[in-house]
């Protein structure tokens, strides 16, 4: 197996030959869009450190739901910001709450053409930012987030998400929010788990989309960076407390997890390409310092390479286009 008998290159020499050799394909149906919908709105809202990308009204969630549909988009993971916040995220539970009314909003606009899903936690609506209820020590008490946890999947359930995300990190959560929406009778309700969710610097923009109030971090309840085998095990936890579908976040500093997790787990996985990600791409584009259409293709599609059956990313709609016109 030696040169000149092997010439790679044989195989990359025309546009249509690298097409026909390629050994992973982007596809539209496998892209999830992210977006934000803030109470109170009258006009959409850019988010300054993510340039493209914007705080909905309920009018421009809709029309984003319904091009995702006619773009092949394959779902929407919808997050609320409330006009309101309190210790324990009370607005999270209200049937007319900003996040549950969008989601019933969008499932009026596309009906099941769009998997619909929500984000199950309480960093958004919670006046410390944690993703869960503080005890009297400031740590985030697991055990009374989880009957939050079980109660805000349940009126996301009949809101109509598709999907439930819960995305706390709370040991336990796939299987109380599993218990709860059975006995709701919510059993065709999904669960995509974050099951690999680091404490990551490159949340930052994030927390700006969401007017984020968190002050400290959450790294008591989200993963070390440092740790690789730790990750097998919280995906081990979720796929027997019940999940659908597992996630690894982020995606682009931690594609070795997403690779280890796409190699165990016998159920889809999700990976979530985040903001500071999405950031870091868009500004070095608008200096001219990359091609900004090639870096975001190559960037979802490693992340596909790694493993993932689908892939959140502020990109979607935009992405899905491309892949329509070629």
């Amino acid at each position: 197996m030696s040169f000149p008998t092997h010439r790679p290159r044989r195989l990359r020499t025309t546009p249509a030959m690298r097409r026909l050799t390629a050994e992973y394909r982007l596809s539209a149906a496998e892209l999830i869009l992210p977006a934000f919908i803030r109470e109170g709105l009258t006009e959409p809202n850019p988010i300054g450190s993510m340039p493209g990308v914007q705080q909905h009204t309920t009018d421009s969630l809709k029309r984003a739901a319904a091009d995702a549909v006619q773009l092949g988009v394959g779902g929407i993971m919808l997050f609320g910001i409330p006009a309101e916040r309190d210790a324990t995220g009370t607005a999270s539970l209200d049937p007319e709450g900003v996040l549950n009314k969008a989601i019933r909003d969008v499932r009026a606009e596309v009906g099941d053409e769009l998997v619909i899903m929500s984000d199950v936690c309480l960093d958004e609506f919670t006046d410390h930012g944690h993703c869960g209820v503080l005890d009297a020590n400031g740590y985030v008490d697991n055990d009374a987030t989880l009957e939050i946890y079980g109660r805000m999947a349940v009126a996301q359930a009949e809101a109509g998400a598709h999907v439930l995300g819960p995305s706390g990190m709370m040991d336990g959560q796939v299987a109380v929010i599993r218990q709860a929406l059975e006995e709701a009778g919510h059993a065709n309700t999904s669960v995509v788990a974050y099951a690999a969710k680091y404490a990551s610097a490159f949340y930052g923009p994030f927390r700006e989309a969401v007017d984020s109030q968190l002050k400290g971090d959450r790294r008591t309840y989200q993963m070390d960076a440092a740790n690789r085998r730790e990750a097998i095990l919280e995906v081990e936890l979720d796929l027997a407390e019940g999940a659908d579908i597992v996630m690894v976040k982020p995606a682009m500093s931690y594609l070795d997890i997403l690779a280890d997790v796409a190699a165990m787990s016998p159920l889809p996985v999700a990976a979530y390409q985040i903001s500071g990600e999405y950031s870091m791409i868009e500004a070095a584009a608008a200096n001219g310092w990359i091609d900004r259409r090639a870096a975001i293709t190559e960037s979802v599609l490693g992340i596909k390479r790694a493993g993932a059956n689908m892939v959140l990313t502020y990109w979607a709609s935009e992405l899905a286009g491309w892949l329509k016109e070629s």
